[in-house]
C-alpha cells in the first residue's frame, strides 16, 4: 500500500478523534440551555443556535472518519457471507460508483448555495443570532470533499488487497 492512503487516513483519523469532543460539547450547551431555561428563565438564541452548529459539525465532520472505521450502518445479508475477495470486490465498487459519484453531486450542487452564502456574509435571521450561518452551510462542502478523499484511501486498500489476494491462493 502506498503512502497517499496512510497520510489520508491519518489526517481523517485526526479529524474524527477531534470530532468527538463536538459531542461532549454539544451535551454540555444542551445541558446550558436547558438550565438557563428553567432556573433563570432566559434561553439566548445564540446559544440555541450553537447547539445546530455542534450538531451538524458532528454528523458532518465524522462522516469520514465513521466511513474509515467501517462503523456505517449496512445490511450484511449476503456481505457477511462473502469471500474477503468478493467483499474488497463490492467495497472497491461501492466506493467508486457510489460514494464516489454521490459526494461528487453533493458538492456540485451545494456549491452556489454555499457560495451565496459566503458572499453575502449571512447569518442568523434571529437578532441575537449567530454571525456566520455561512460557516455552517461550507459544511455542505466539507463533508463530501473528507469523504471523497477516504474513499479514494480505500480504493486503494481495496484495490491492494485485492492485488495482494491474487498473488496468493487466499480469498478465492
Amino acid at each position: 500500500m502506498t503512502s497517499i492512503p496512510l497520510y489520508i487516513e491519518a489526517f481523517i483519523s485526526r479529524m474524527g478523534l477531534a470530532t468527538r469532543y463536538l459531542g461532549l460539547f454539544l451535551v454540555v450547551n444542551t445541558a446550558l440551555v436547558v438550565a438557563l431555561r428553567y432556573l433563570f428563565n432566559w434561553s439566548p438564541i445564540a446559544l440555541q443556535e450553537t447547539m445546530t452548529y455542534f450538531h451538524a459539525s458532528l454528523f458532518m465532520l465524522g462522516a469520514a472518519y465513521t466511513l474509515q472505521q467501517d462503523a456505517h450502518v449496512r445490511v450484511d445479508v449476503f456481505y457477511q457471507h462473502m469471500s474477503q475477495r468478493k467483499q474488497h470486490w463490492v467495497n472497491l465498487m461501492g466506493t467508486l460508483f457510489l460514494l464516489l459519484p454521490t459526494c461528487g453531486f453533493i458538492f456540485v450542487i451545494s456549491l452556489p448555495y454555499v457560495s451565496s452564502s459566503f458572499m453575502m456574509g449571512e447569518r442568523s435571521v434571529e437578532g441575537n443570532g449567530l454571525p456566520f450561518l455561512y460557516v455552517l452551510k461550507s459544511l455542505l462542502l466539507i463533508m463530501p470533499v473528507l469523504l471523497s478523499l477516504q474513499g479514494i484511501a480505500n480504493l486503494i486498500r481495496h484495490a491492494s488487497a485485492l492485488t495482494q489476494l491474487a498473488n496468493t491462493t487466499e480469498g478465492k
